[in-house]
């Protein structure tokens, strides 16, 4: 289960002036499913209100309805595989998006999975979150506890050209559990619980 209280944490942090989003990247697929366009930028290169506009993106998927909308799920047994996308993930969580290789791996496996009547849009995000350290009665002490370093993935559908609307659906890899990255775990948005989506972003991640 997930703690409504850690996703409040991270994304408490989601502001103009707080956040710490270092690099974007992000592909636009059109109707026939083949990428149409791409980039990869430094976040803080983003003017203020494109910088407002993707952080209204990234927040939408740890901001959702906990235990609802955004689930925990557990990486099967062959997520450790030299192929697998856990692997995928650590690399590209690792390298910071720096990697255009490894993200066009990642569009891949997404458009093998992922259909839509329409285009749309696959941005990541990658953040690092020094913990700071609380006290028992959760006073934050101020200290850093730890590094939180984290992707933030939402697949949009497109309202116009090179225009993402809502996050239909995405993750948050690693799983941020009891303030802390969780490498055995992934939480999953949908914004519809019912809808397809769900198990085609599991399926993407080989849950």
């Amino acid at each position: 289960m997930i703690d409504r209280d850690d996703m409040l944490e991270l994304t408490r942090r989601m502001t103009l002036t707080r956040n710490c989003f270092d690099r974007i990247a992000g592909a636009y697929v059109d109707e026939t499913g083949e990428v149409e366009d791409t980039f990869n930028i430094h976040f803080g290169k983003l003017s203020a209100s494109e910088k407002t506009r993707n952080l209204a993106i990234a927040k939408t998927i740890p901001f959702a309805q906990t235990n609802v909308q955004l689930k925990e799920h557990l990486f099967s047994g062959k997520s450790e595989g030299t192929y697998s996308i856990k692997r995928l993930l650590k690399a590209i969580q690792e390298c910071g998006l720096k990697n255009d290789a490894l993200m066009e791996t990642f569009y891949d496996v997404v458009m093998e999975n992922y259909y839509m009547d329409s285009g749309y849009a696959v941005y990541m995000f990658h953040d690092r979150y020094d913990i700071p350290a609380k006290a028992a009665d959760k006073e934050r002490l101020g200290e850093s506890e730890e590094m939180f370093e984290y992707l933030i993935c939402a697949v949009c559908p497109l309202l116009g050209s090179y225009e993402p609307g809502k996050p239909e659906c995405g993750f948050l890899f690693p799983a941020f559990t009891d303030r802390a990255g969780d490498l055995n775990h992934v939480n999953i948005y949908s914004a519809d619980p019912r809808s397809e989506c769900i198990d085609v972003m599991k399926k993407i991640l080989g849950i």
